[in-house]
């Protein structure tokens, strides 16, 4: 008896699909890789009260220095997602990583090349959000067609945790590096471990035939005219599409708002408070709130719940209750009670990872890392919006100066943008092919 055209595609899927050792591999592989991004992004957060004092930048100068990591994130998302849906999604994150290691290793260099700091050290953040825009669409790519649909919670949240770790590590080992040895070692440590990185996974996890297959097919241009059958006029008429980029921009309104004014809510609301408290307690609670979150998801559809009813659970906790507890973060006068519920906010938050994130890769497969693209463009735009108006924070307060108010208006704010919001069915949407990359129709 001949197969189905569905079953086919199926089979084919199963069989580029991870087996239980490579996806152990590659789960911690890409969760050091994760970490390392955000050691490279927040390095130079941790380093700019060094250097406006090195180069006498003012609260403005800083705040263009800080904020322009965005404007070149916001860039190559759709590229990213694109590009990991045609070429593979770890080749792209090999690419780009290797770069941006390199950038970030060199940034002390480019300081010295002349009197225009600024403008060089501008120029640097802007090449690092270009090429780190396209981490998060090619891995999402790359988990839709490599990792089952009962698993992808787990591995997307554990993966997903290396942001707050990366965060923590730059945030301890680099302060220790910049008291010691001044703020170019912190450069120096978060770039060349992502090229020690870099060399691990090409040696052990990527085959060679397939990396110059793919840097072939990058100088050549990629055939864009090829023929598709995806409707993508009717993908954008989908109201679960626009679900989704909806949800993944109010939750990164609500991360960015949170990441951005939470030490500045700390500081002018509990003036004598420790700041390694506010500063750490909430990032370390976020990592097992994380890994909890994809186990949680992954055991509830493994016990037999719907897909979509698991998802719209996930999403809820992350954006709905995490929102409560931000109202009220925004309404103590307790220290200890601010300090729960900002770790309450921010862990639930990574439920967001066993949500939307994954969500997508259910909808289309073969184009998740696109889809991914053109949701998380709009997080982008909100994290530029939110780290040029706190950048006076980031850089330690360079210039004197109080914000108007304690801040239970931002922390109001951060929750606004998830109160109407329409969860994503994750079901596959129709006319979207759901088989792996390199199959009959792929994503254009």
């Amino acid at each position: 008896m001949q197969s189905s055209p569905e079953e086919a595609r199926r089979a084919a899927a199963e069989e580029i699909q991870w087996s239980r050792p490579e996806c152990q591999a590659w789960t911690g592989m890409l969760l050091l890789g994760t970490c390392l991004l955000y050691c490279a992004r927040v390095t130079m957060p941790v380093c700019t009260v060094a250097m406006s004092q090195d180069f006498g930048w003012n609260k403005k100068e800083t705040s263009i220095v800080l904020s322009s990591f965005f404007w070149g994130y916001c860039l190559t998302q759709v590229v990213g997602g694109h590009l990991g849906d045609r070429i593979g999604g770890e080749k792209v994150i090999l690419l780009s990583a290797s770069t941006w290691g390199f950038i970030t290793v060199v940034t002390p260099l480019l300081a010295r090349l002349g009197s225009a700091h600024l403008v060089f050290m501008t120029f640097s953040r802007i090449l690092t959000g270009l090429l780190q825009g396209v981490y998060f669409p090619a891995l999402t790519s790359l988990l839709s067609q490599r990792v089952r649909e009962s698993e992808r919670a787990l591995t997307y949240s554990t993966v997903g945790a290396g942001s707050q770790f990366g965060t923590l590590v730059t945030g301890a080992v680099g302060s220790l590096l910049l008291e010691w040895c001044g703020w170019q070692s912190v450069f120096y440590f978060s770039g060349g471990l992502t090229l020690l990185w870099v060399c691990y996974l090409y040696k052990y996890l990527l085959s060679e035939k397939d990396l110059l297959l793919a840097l072939g097919v990058l100088a050549q241009g990629l055939p864009m005219a090829r023929p598709s059958k995806v409707p993508w006029r009717q993908l954008f008429r989908k109201p679960s599409v626009w679900a989704a980029i909806c949800s993944q921009l109010c939750s990164a309104c609500s991360f960015f708002i949170l990441l951005s004014w939470m030490p500045t809510f700390f500081k002018e609301t509990f003036p004598h408070s420790k700041g390694w408290v506010f500063n750490v307690v909430p990032w370390l609670v976020a990592i097992p709130a994380s890994l909890f979150s994809g186990f949680l998801s992954d055991h509830l559809i493994n016990q037999g719940y719907r897909t979509i009813t698991v998802r719209k659970l996930m999403q809820v906790m992350g954006l709905g209750l995490s929102s409560i507890f931000a109202l009220c973060l925004g309404h103590t006068t307790s220290f200890l009670k601010a300090v729960i519920f900002a770790s309450a906010s921010v862990g639930l938050q990574t439920f967001n990872h066993s949500g939307i994130s994954v969500n997508i890769q259910d909808l289309a497969p073969s184009c998740a890392g696109f889809l991914f693209g053109v949701a998380n463009t709009a997080g982008a735009l909100a994290g530029e919006r939110q780290a040029s108006r706190a950048s006076p924070t980031l850089c330690g307060r360079c210039v004197s100066g109080r914000l108007p108010d304690r801040g239970h208006g931002l922390l109001d704010l951060c929750v606004q943008p998830g109160g109407h919001y329409q969860q994503p069915g994750a079901g596959h949407l129709p006319g979207v092919w759901t088989g792996p990359e390199g199959g009959p129709h792929p994503c254009p």
